[in-house]
């Protein structure tokens, strides 16, 4: 055991890194005139989250030193896109500054041109100051609408207003304004000569440092935004309220008639139109085709719950409190590497509970069926943001440490978990005999095969929680803060109980048309909602927002696709555990020859 330890102490540390690496910088006491760290991050199209660039790939006035300063960064910054870089100004503290020279620049014909081309995209710059973050955009646009576009005017902002809060010796507040009469002419490829200047005030406030991250979160907390949020789970409970009144009302009482006729003679129980699920008892139990397959899915879709429900834990905490830069990024990196686990143990042990031999195989596929994709999609789209050159393509040294981590942890413990599984000896408990031979599935409407069984089955839960949705990617894909974790949790929850319930009463009514096939048809069920929540990723990228270009689409649908994906095995094992627990309790309550 004390050989293993390091493979949990290893990633506890760089979740600490994270955590510790953001707060640094925020925890220090000043006095005047001490220098308190500026870093600038990066620039990018205001509408294109992921498409960020390095802060100084535009021409701007480089800091004193003969070469750049990074910032030492965490696993989950690096992943989050931030490139820190030491800032050509210098904001000591309490000591203020008018019109402060940087540099006095003749920007070549080349350079007006980068700038020119940043001001049409909407280019923002972001910084970051004791930590804080702040924000602002590199210069405007004056369109004429009856004119011709080429006599559009383009003007770099040239002058900064720094205004800092601060409580004693803290800063608790920091903001960035442009000077709209500063401004630098693009509109020519021409030289141009630019003076960049900045300005500097202080302001004394009575906000506690402990407070100082409040402002980040309050848009999230406005009433409007709560009126929202509490609207949409008062709609999800109305559905589950719904759903669970339908199984009350329709599916227990078929069911308790269904009990009352085989506890009589024969002759009443002959009655198969309604009762036909007690007459396919011998092949109810019967494994499911590609087991090997099913059991990894069961096994990845465990370990996606548990990264789930460890994610929620954290945010419900406070450790994902807005600008802990990359905190989400290495807690899913550290949390996944350590459930693997699970995986591993739940995989094995159903596969050897659904009698299948060739364990290592399974577990080579439980630890493929959801990284291999996710690999896949990573290589394409890291290639794309090296070809961009943007800060979304991941350095060789992180890559490596992913790759450590996945090697020296994730690995090990998903074959430490399959082992575990395979020695459990659990038996597959089914409460009545599998006949040697199949029973023929009689032909059944259209509306019952498996396509339309997926419609109908994530139609509900998606419709429990697609107002959350839009929240949720304006802070992914947008530059919304989402801070009410409380209510995502209240949603997440309702998420799995609608899920649970549709995917049940689905395979009920599977089983009464005498179908016996229910194993993969629950799974495909409770994951369906996944494939409506890509659909309404389309929806989202054309009619709720500006993203535009290869990279940001690429970016998007890649790894939403992925983020679907999980969500689809996730809630297809959700599914089949509830309609599993169901099949097993009927069967159970009724004598079967």
């Amino acid at each position: 055991m004390d050989d293993n330890k390091w493979l949990y102490v290893v990633p506890l540390l760089l979740l600490l890194t994270t955590s510790s690496s953001s707060a640094s910088a925020a925890n220090h006491k000043y006095k005047s005139g001490d220098s308190v760290p500026l870093y600038v991050n990066k620039v990018g199209p205001f509408q294109n989250p992921s498409e960020t660039y390095r802060y100084f790939d535009l021409p701007f006035c480089m800091p004193g030193s003969t070469h750049l300063l990074d910032k030492p960064e965490a696993l989950g910054e690096v992943l989050n896109g931030d490139r820190l870089v030491s800032a050509p100004y210098q904001l000591d503290f309490l000591v203020e500054k008018d019109s402060e020279v940087v540099c006095r620049k003749r920007l070549t014909k080349a350079e007006v041109s980068k700038f020119r081309s940043a001001v049409v995209k909407d280019y923002y710059f972001q910084m970051y100051y004791d930590d804080l973050p702040l924000w602002g955009f590199l210069g405007k646009a004056e369109k004429d609408a009856k004119s011709d576009p080429g006599e559009n005017k383009y003007y770099l902002f040239k002058h900064l207003h720094f205004e800092v809060l601060y409580n004693k010796d803290r800063v608790i507040e920091v903001n960035v304004r442009t000077d709209p009469s500063a401004l630098v002419d693009l509109s020519e490829d021409k030289e141009v000569d630019a003076d960049f200047m900045y300005t500097v005030k202080w302001k004394e406030t009575n906000i506690p440092f402990e407070k100082r991250m409040d402002k980040y979160s309050q848009s999230s907390n406005m009433p409007h935004h709560l009126e929202i949020h509490w609207f949409s789970i008062i709609n999800s409970c109305v559905t589950v309220l719904l759903l669970t009144g339908f199984l009350a009302t329709i599916l227990m009482r078929v069911l308790k008639n269904d009990f009352v006729k085989y506890t009589h003679d024969e002759e009443t129980a002959e009655d198969q139109e309604e009762t036909g699920w007690k007459y396919i008892h011998g092949d109810v139990f019967r494994y499911p085709k590609y087991k090997s397959v099913f059991a990894a899915a069961l096994g990845s879709g465990t370990q996606l719950f548990a990264i789930a429900i460890l994610v929620f834990m954290l945010a419900l905490v406070g450790v994902f409190y807005p600008y802990n830069r990359g905190a989400l990024f290495t807690a899913l990196v550290v949390i996944y590497a350590l459930t693997s686990g699970f995986a591993g143990y739940t995989a094995a042990s159903f596969y050897c509970q659904l009698e299948g031999t060739n364990w290592v195989r399974n577990l080579l596929l439980t630890g493929s069926l959801f990284c291999g994709p996710l690999f896949l999609t990573f290589c394409f789209l890291n290639t794309v943001a090296i070809a961009y050159n943007a800060t979304a393509a991941l350095p060789f040294g992180t890559i490596v440490v992913i790759v450590l981590i996945w090697v020296l942890v994730t690995s090990p413990l998903l074959v430490l978990g399959g082992i575990a599984g395979k020695n459990s000896k659990a038996e597959f408990q089914a409460p009545v005999r599998t006949t040697k031979y199949p029973r023929e599935i009689p032909s059944l409407p259209w509306y019952r095969g498996t396509l339309p069984q997926m419609a109908m089955a994530g139609f509900l839960p998606f419709s429990a929680i697609y107002i959350e949705l839009y929240y949720i990617f304006a802070s992914v894909w947008g530059h919304r803060i989402y801070t009410i974790y409380s209510i995502l949790f209240i949603v997440f929850i309702i998420l799995l109980i609608v899920t649970a319930f549709i995917t049940v009463a689905l395979t009920y009514f599977q089983l009464a048309a005498e179908d016996h096939e229910w194993w993969w048809r629950s799974f495909l069920c409770g994951g369906s909602t996944g494939l409506f929540i890509y659909g309404y990723c389309l929806y989202y990228y054309y009619a709720r927002s500006d993203m535009n270009g290869f990279m940001q689409t690429s970016f998007f649908f890649g790894y939403m696709a992925c983020i679907c994906y999980g969500f689809f095995l996730m809630l297809g094992s959700v599914g089949f555990r509830a309609s599993l627990f169901f099949v097993r309790h009927i069967y159970r309550s009724i004598k079967c020859e």
